[in-house]
């Protein structure tokens, strides 16, 4: 730490000198406050004790002046002729402390470790503060890899208009994070952020959840009922997988997002809403507008600007960062301390090339904190045999082998099938997959549906579709969520 003293009496400048060198302090002097601004300016101090009474320019005035021209050293003023006016006034014009003459070595010395421990903890409340506007800026995303910095200035940027946005990217990717982010940067974030996807939702009951009905309008219509549009009604609507949609809802779509209005199932007016969209896919919207799988003058309407979020193993930068963040947020809401990770761990983590994303990275750190010993480090052993290099399809540990064994079977009925609808081997693998899901997670319904990225609702559907229930019954653990 360097002090800068400035005082016209020669002796308190050899004392001084003595103290604060004897402290550990790099010590500069000056005679007279000129001299003392042009050695503030070249030195830059960390601290300056300057007296207040001497000729020229006095020390209430050098504070002034210093302080004036941005001068950011800590600066205390010492004098005899002391007063409570002089001391307020020497505070006012921008110094730290007064110090009353005479005072000995350890009152100077005090002061200035005083003065030292401010400045720590205001660059301390500054950092944090950074911190804080950081996670704020980026809504919880993880983008020192240039490929997701853009993304997020962009989002940021076009956060302030009205403008609709699509964004693509695949599964896992974090294409609802760069939504809400949207919202929270916009001037409607005091509404409702209202996300649903779009595929999630039966067919026949699609034109009811987005606008809602009136009661008698159909069967089990027992009362009226706003629909997404309405309960986003000054917020932002977030339509996931979008592309999900069939044609006759996207029609009604269209309509809603060019007339800013929308007519319950049952009623007989229109009402306007004030909505804005964002529509995210994992499919080429584009692509499909051309081939005909997605109306083109929807797809420009959802498209005014398209951002487009890269795969993880396209921002190796963020993989540090981003598991140090989600082993916080697993322990959080496991009720635990988040453990260390070994350098071999991350290591092996940074060689996969992650086909499903952060939702993947997400889903092997937490399985990683259930088996690592207690105040232990994740280390390679806590991590699936893929991950650590070891070759093979699933994960071990009873959680992905009978998907894979599954899978194969799956495959070698198809080699002999006559029938090659897909409609019917969606269904198939659809009932594979939520089969898979509900054995991973002992029947819990709420974890399952986040393996699928299904909502809770959607999941029961299925599962009394595809008459799931005694088999959920069977399995272990709970089935809320």
């Amino acid at each position: 730490m360097k002090v800068l003293v400035v005082d016209d009496d020669a002796g308190l400048r050899k004392t001084l000198s003595l103290i604060l060198g004897d402290g550990g302090y790099e010590v500069i002097v000056a005679s007279e406050a000129e001299t003392g601004l042009r050695m503030a300016r070249e030195a830059s101090p960390d601290f300056i004790l300057t007296d207040v009474r001497m000729p020229g320019m006095d020390g209430l005035e050098f504070v002034e002046r210093y302080k004036g021209e941005g001068g950011t050293a800590t600066v205390l003023v010492m004098s005899a002729y002391g007063s409570m006016n002089l001391a307020m006034d020497a505070m006012k014009r921008g110094a730290y402390d007064y110090l009353h003459k005479p005072f000995g070595a350890e009152e100077v010395l005090l002061t200035l470790k005083k003065a030292e421990e401010r400045e720590d903890l205001k660059r301390e409340v500054g950092r944090l503060r950074e911190e804080v506007a950081v996670q704020r800026r980026y809504g919880g995303i993880v983008a020192e890899a240039p490929a997701m910095t853009r993304v997020v200035e962009m989002a940021r940027k076009v956060a302030r208009h009205p403008t609709s946005v699509l964004i693509q990217g695949d599964t896992g990717t974090g294409k609802e994070l760069v939504a809400r982010l949207i919202h929270e940067e916009s001037s409607r974030s005091g509404e409702a952020f209202v996300a649903v996807n779009c595929g999630a939702i039966p067919e026949n009951l699609l034109e009811s959840e987005f606008f809602g009905h009136v009661k008698g309008a159909f069967s089990g219509a027992d009362r009226d009922r706003e629909g997404l549009f309405d309960a986003a009604h000054g917020g932002t609507l977030f339509l996931d997988e979008v592309g999900d949609l069939p044609e006759s809802l996207q029609v009604k779509l269209l309509r809603a997002l060019q007339e800013g209005e929308i007519r319950r199932v049952g009623e007989s007016a229109n009402h306007d809403v004030d909505v804005r969209v964002i529509a995210a896919s994992n499919r080429n919207l584009k692509e499909a507008s051309v081939e005909g799988g997605f109306r083109e003058d929807l797809y420009f309407r959802l498209a005014v600007v398209t951002l487009s979020l890269p795969s993880l193993r396209e921002r190796p930068e963020d993989l540090p960062m981003l598991t140090r963040l989600l082993l916080e947020r697993h322990a959080q809401r496991m009720g635990m301390e988040a453990p260390a990770i070994t350098p071999e761990a991350l290591e092996c983590l940074a060689r996969y090339p992650w086909p499903g994303n952060v939702r993947e990275l997400e889903n092997v750190l937490e399985r990683a904190m259930v088996l690592v010993e207690e105040d232990g480090a994740i280390t390679p052993a806590e991590l699936p045999g893929p991950i650590r290099g070891e070759g093979g399809t699933g994960y071990e540990g009873g959680d992905g082998g009978a998907s894979v064994e599954a899978g194969r079977g799956m495959a070698g009925e198809l080699s002999r099938a006559t029938e090659l609808s897909v409609k019917q081997w969606g269904r198939e693998l659809e009932r594979l997959l939520i089969t898979e899901a509900l054995r991973r997670t002992g029947g819990h319904r709420g974890k399952a549906s986040e393996l699928l990225e299904l909502s809770d609702r959607a999941l029961r559907y299925k599962i009394r579709e595809f008459g799931l229930e005694e088999d959920e019954a069977n399995g272990e653990g709970s089935t809320g969520g």
